[in-house]
Protein backbone atom coordinates (compact mmCIF):
# COMPACT_ATOMS: atom_id res chain seq x y z
CA UNK A 1 0.00 0.00 0.00
CA UNK A 2 1.11 3.64 -0.45
CA UNK A 3 -0.31 6.71 0.90
CA UNK A 4 -2.50 7.60 -2.10
CA UNK A 5 -3.97 3.73 -1.96
CA UNK A 6 -4.67 4.61 1.54
CA UNK A 7 -5.73 8.41 1.45
CA UNK A 8 -8.21 7.14 -1.45
CA UNK A 9 -9.77 4.70 0.84
CA UNK A 10 -10.46 6.40 3.69
CA UNK A 11 -11.89 9.55 1.26
CA UNK A 12 -13.83 6.57 -0.02
CA UNK A 13 -15.13 5.46 2.68
CA UNK A 14 -15.81 8.64 4.85
CA UNK A 15 -16.74 12.09 3.93
CA UNK A 16 -14.09 14.62 4.08
CA UNK A 17 -13.47 17.59 3.83
CA UNK A 18 -9.74 17.34 3.75
CA UNK A 19 -7.54 13.72 4.04
CA UNK A 20 -3.56 13.59 3.92
CA UNK A 21 -1.46 10.71 4.32
CA UNK A 22 2.02 10.04 4.38
CA UNK A 23 4.52 7.69 5.75
CA UNK A 24 7.60 5.48 4.97
CA UNK A 25 5.13 2.10 3.63
CA UNK A 26 4.99 0.66 7.27
CA UNK A 27 3.86 3.63 9.49
CA UNK A 28 2.00 5.95 8.28
CA UNK A 29 0.38 9.45 9.84
CA UNK A 30 -3.24 10.86 8.42
CA UNK A 31 -5.03 14.17 8.60
CA UNK A 32 -8.67 13.85 8.42
CA UNK A 33 -11.13 16.31 8.67
CA UNK A 34 -15.18 15.32 8.65
CA UNK A 35 -18.43 16.56 9.90
CA UNK A 36 -18.79 13.34 10.68
CA UNK A 37 -16.32 13.24 13.60
CA UNK A 38 -18.88 16.28 15.35
CA UNK A 39 -19.69 15.53 18.56
CA UNK A 40 -17.52 12.26 18.94
CA UNK A 41 -14.97 11.47 21.10
CA UNK A 42 -11.74 10.69 19.58
CA UNK A 43 -11.72 6.60 19.69
CA UNK A 44 -14.94 6.84 17.92
CA UNK A 45 -13.50 8.65 15.26
CA UNK A 46 -10.69 6.98 14.84
CA UNK A 47 -12.38 3.86 14.80
CA UNK A 48 -14.73 5.53 11.71
CA UNK A 49 -10.91 5.91 9.92
CA UNK A 50 -10.14 2.12 10.22
CA UNK A 51 -13.32 1.20 9.57
CA UNK A 52 -12.17 2.74 6.10
CA UNK A 53 -9.55 0.65 5.78
CA UNK A 54 -11.84 -3.07 5.87
CA UNK A 55 -9.31 -5.67 6.07
CA UNK A 56 -5.87 -3.76 5.44
CA UNK A 57 -5.09 -3.45 9.10
CA UNK A 58 -5.64 -6.98 10.07
CA UNK A 59 -3.96 -8.42 7.46
CA UNK A 60 -0.93 -6.06 7.86
CA UNK A 61 -0.83 -4.27 4.69
CA UNK A 62 -0.73 -0.90 7.10
CA UNK A 63 0.64 -1.70 9.96
CA UNK A 64 0.38 1.23 11.72
CA UNK A 65 -1.61 4.14 11.62
CA UNK A 66 -1.28 7.29 13.68
CA UNK A 67 -3.90 10.43 12.74
CA UNK A 68 -4.93 13.40 13.91
CA UNK A 69 -9.12 13.87 13.43
CA UNK A 70 -10.83 16.91 13.19
CA UNK A 71 -14.24 18.68 12.42
CA UNK A 72 -14.72 21.45 10.28
CA UNK A 73 -14.44 23.91 12.93
CA UNK A 74 -11.85 22.12 14.59
CA UNK A 75 -9.53 22.52 11.49
CA UNK A 76 -10.47 26.10 10.51
CA UNK A 77 -8.96 26.79 13.96
CA UNK A 78 -5.90 25.39 13.68
CA UNK A 79 -5.11 27.68 10.59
Amino acid sequence: MNAEQIQTMIAAGLACEHVHVEGDGRHWYATVVSASFEGQRLIQRHQKVYATLGDKMANDEVHALSMKTFTPAEWQSQA
